[in-house]
């Protein structure tokens, strides 16, 4: 939904259904394979003409000073510096009022701040009309972050490199999940870190390059449920567990529940549970939210497309 006075765009959370981990790179990220599934929970940022540039955040993390599990509403924001940077490349004046509705759990490894400034790009080249090209959106979205190229392409992707390079990949299915949020958040940095301790003292097996993602992709391609489960994969759940026992809790509960599969979703400290379909998702997410594991459960399924005005 867009107009003169103000473009809205939808920006998808993401689950990761393989994340494989190589090496730690001499730039200090890690070379990554990962699969990139865009899901219906989404936040919202509106753009409105302004003088300089504001913005406000509601919703899931808003708060009115930046703390533990709240959302920055000031330039520390990817929003913020998504808005600088597309202004510094267009050669136009970083003006408008900007407005975060979050319904994307902070800190849960869903990359919702990552959608959020790809969703800014999207309604930013709309309402300043610098009409940048796709190539540019993406070259500047990895600039904020690895996660946020896939905010802009969203369905399912491949991504290569620290996550940043991302290219489509066929899907014949859509599928269903529950996702459950388990206590606070965890640092991403902190779980690489971990993972590297665990490889160099042998608590996991040392790697010299990222796992295929070959078994998910055949998955997908196929579209069954049983295949995909039998596929999901994170290189990061181990040292996940290791900070976090108590999530080896929620993945019990989660396949007790009748999930197909379960898997800690990128750093964590969400699980990503699968369904068989829609109904059966609704019944799972019920029997979860009332385990006393999870402090939020939603039921969701993907893909769905990346960040794109709203209407």
């Amino acid at each position: 939904m867009s107009g003169r006075d103000a473009v809205v765009v939808r920006a998808p959370a993401k689950i990761n259904v393989h994340l494989g981990v190589g090496p730690l790179r001499a730039d200090g990220f890690h070379a990554l394979t990962t699969v990139y599934l865009a899901v219906s929970l989404h936040d919202t940022v509106t753009a409105r003409p302004g003088e300089g540039l504001s913005l406000r955040v509601t919703g899931e993390g808003a708060g009115a000073a930046a703390g533990p599990g709240l959302v920055p509403a000031d330039r520390t924001n990817l929003v913020w510096r998504a808005a600088e940077l597309l202004a510094e490349h267009a050669g136009v004046r970083a003006e408008a009022d900007l407005e975060v509705a979050k319904s994307i759990p902070v800190a849960a490894g869903l990359a919702g701040g990552s959608a959020d400034a790809a969703a800014t790009l999207v309604a930013l080249d709309a309402l300043w009309g610098t009409r940048a090209a796709r190539e540019d959106l993406l070259r500047l979205a990895a600039e904020l972050g690895s996660d946020v190229p896939f905010g802009l392409v969203g369905g399912v992707a491949l991504g290569t490199g620290r996550g940043e390079q991302v290219s489509p990949v066929l899907a014949t299915g859509r599928w269903h999940w529950v996702l459950g949020i388990a206590g606070e958040g965890l640092s991403t940095p902190a779980v690489y870190g971990e993972l590297d301790r665990m490889r160099a003292d042998g608590r996991v097996p040392d790697v010299t390059g990222p796992r295929s993602a070959e078994p998910v992709l055949a998955a997908l391609r196929g579209g069954s449920t049983a295949e995909l489960a039998a596929a999901l994969s994170n290189d990061l759940q181990p040292a996940a567990l290791a900070l976090r026992p108590d999530l080896r809790r929620a993945l019990r509960a989660a396949g007790d529940a009748g999930a197909r599969a379960a898997l800690v979703s990128g750093s964590g400290p969400t699980v990503a549970a699968l369904a068989d379909d829609e109904q059966s998702a609704v019944r799972l997410a019920a029997e979860l939210a009332g385990a006393g594991v999870f402090r939020t459960v939603r039921a969701v399924s993907g893909p769905v497309p990346g960040a794109r005005p709203a209407g």
